[in-house]
């Protein structure tokens, strides 16, 4: 004989019977002690995540008002440090410059000493030459004795970095010759070239101390 299927519901309230294979209800979600625990649980978290913020809250006041003062302090102390080396830096960067411009002037002075140390060697000659008797000696033992104090002179200024411009014969050069006079120029090719040197010029390493002063060969006329 067939069973008729069961049927669990509220009469009373009119809900729709659930239907279940086993012709039981199916129990409704529980709303007892589950569920007061769970409120329970919230309820705890938040008093924590509370109490956490309030440490939160009383740590940064307490250190707020300490950090900024020993920050302070520890800047102050970094500035100080920083401010004696840069004055230990300068005062030795001071020292240094005065020590480099005061070997640089000893070692010009060594130079100098050194270079007039070889010329009194030739001095030396011409005070024996002016010294030596005219009625005794001859005029060309005189200009031998000229020349080669000249010659020696001029050594030794080469030895220095003299140069000496003679430019006779070489195109003529406004940045090292002084042009004191001009005449016709003989044929076309030496036009613009140096016919003469009334005075030599000199450059001392390079760089010119005196210009030549020289007769120049123009196309134009003399003057």
């Amino acid at each position: 004989m067939a069973k008729n299927p069961r049927y669990s519901g509220d009469p009373e309230t009119g809900t729709e019977p659930i239907h279940t294979p086993g012709g039981m209800a199916e129990p409704a979600a529980g709303t007892g002690p589950s569920a007061d625990g769970a409120d329970i649980a919230s309820t705890d978290m938040d008093a924590n995540v509370a109490a956490t913020g309030e440490r939160a809250a009383n740590y940064g006041a307490a250190t707020g008002a300490a950090g900024p003062d020993a920050a302070a302090d520890r800047l102050e102390r970094e500035l100080a440090d920083a401010k004696d080396k840069h004055l230990r830096l300068a005062a030795e960067f001071d020292n240094y410059r005065k020590r480099v411009v005061r070997e640089r002037a000893e070692l010009s002075e060594r130079a100098q000493a050194a270079f007039i140390t070889r010329l009194l060697d030739v001095l030396d000659d011409l005070d024996r030459l002016v010294a030596s008797d005219p009625e005794s000696t001859s005029a060309d033992a005189l200009r031998d004795a000229l020349l080669l104090v000249d010659k020696k002179l001029r050594k030794e200024l080469e030895a220095a970095g003299v140069e000496r411009i003679d430019p006779v014969d070489e195109p003529f050069n406004p940045s090292q010759h002084e042009a004191v006079s001009t005449i016709p120029a003989p044929t076309p090719d030496r036009d613009h070239t140096v016919s003469a040197t009334f005075q030599p010029g000199y450059r001392f390493k390079g760089q010119l101390v005196r210009p030549a002063r020289v007769q120049v060969y123009s196309s134009q006329g003399g003057g």
